[in-house]
């Protein structure tokens, strides 16, 4: 394999996690993907200058963090591996009982299992995947506060938590990321927790920073999803939905056009432009999206471009929840 390229680098946390200005979500839609075709983009993306990789253990269950182990086992020191914890998954067989599940004993050995299937001894970036009400805060910070001076884990990290969450675990062991949706058809997050965020020195990491694909400006009304593509069951995917939503990439591709770009690198860059401290992590199935989205970094937006993009953004009124109901009870906790 070549040597790798460079990419510019961003921290999260005031414990200083170092990694390339854009990650690689691997989650992935609908159906497995090809297993050597899936490793082969991950490869790609090492070679292109990513180092920074974001899994689940509820990704499969299991499949996705065996992929990413086996792809990134030979760049092992070269790259910061994420994962997440917080679903109720038998840590054996990968059943899902459904809900969430972050007890402090069942935590431990989900860890002994995320360790194995990603072929590596410790885990950058521990994320808590949902927060549990059944579980009080502290006891989770605590746990993998007990897992980083194990060696097992390097930093503690938080998804789709509210602010009371995240200086609750804040408190009792530094949490270097939040992981939440934010795009800039999703841009909750600046009202209440991207100051808290700033206020602690806590990083912030967006998935769906291309709205679940829909901001590349590749899905219309005409679009299918399998059923197994979780974005058949978002009701901003909704037929009527993409319809009247696909206003908003329209104006984004115009913009776009005059900058020699695409929607894609736009919403990227733009995010990129709100705080030093925040690192998208888009994720694709195909070579020339993953190109086309490190592109970004290279894309030049000014003060006046980001203000117009923020305009047509906060003016558009998006249809449809960015997730199903039970999962929207879930977020923000």
């Amino acid at each position: 394999m070549p040597k790798a390229l460079e990419l510019p680098k961003r921290t999260l946390g005031a414990d200083s996690l170092v990694v390339s200005a854009l990650g690689f979500g691997c989650m992935g839609y609908g159906q497995p993907p090809d297993k050597q075709g899936l490793i082969s983009l991950i490869r790609a993306a090492v070679e292109h200058g990513v180092t920074f990789f974001d899994t689940a253990e509820s990704y499969g269950p299991f499949r996705n963090e065996e992929i990413v182990g086996e792809a990134l086992a030979p760049f092992r020191d070269e790259v910061v591996i994420a994962t997440k914890f917080g679903w109720d998954i038998d840590p054996e067989t990968g059943k899902h009982h459904g809900g969430v599940n972050s007890r402090p004993d069942h935590v431990g050995v989900v860890v002994d299992g995320m360790l194995r299937r990603l072929r590596t001894d410790r885990i950058d970036l521990l994320y808590q995947h949902r927060v549990d009400p059944a579980v009080p805060m502290e006891d989770v910070a605590g746990t993998v506060k007990d897992l980083i001076g194990q060696g097992k884990v390097k930093h503690f990290g938080l998804s789709e938590a509210g602010t009371q969450s995240i200086r609750r675990a804040h408190a009792v062991h530094p949490v270097a990321a939040l992981q939440s949706e934010y795009s800039l058809w999703t841009r909750e997050p600046e009202h209440d927790v991207m100051p808290v965020l700033e206020e602690l020195g806590i990083g912030f990491v967006p998935f769906s920073p291309l709205g679940k694909g829909f901001l590349a400006g590749k899905i219309d009304e005409t679009t299918t999803f399998d059923t197994a593509d979780f974005r058949s069951r978002i009701p901003r995917f909704a037929e009527d939905a993409r319809k009247a939503n696909r206003a908003l990439v329209d104006r984004l591709s115009a913009i776009a056009a005059r900058k020699r770009a695409t929607p894609a690198q736009i919403a990227l860059a733009w995010l990129l432009a709100q705080k030093p401290w925040i690192v998208p992590i888009p994720g694709t199935r195909k070579r020339e999206r993953l190109e086309d989205n490190l592109a970004s970094l290279s894309l030049q937006l000014s003060a006046e471009d980001v203000q117009e993009i923020d305009a047509v953004s906060t003016a558009f009124k998006v249809r449809g929840e960015r997730y199903p109901e039970e999962f929207m009870k879930l977020s923000g906790r």
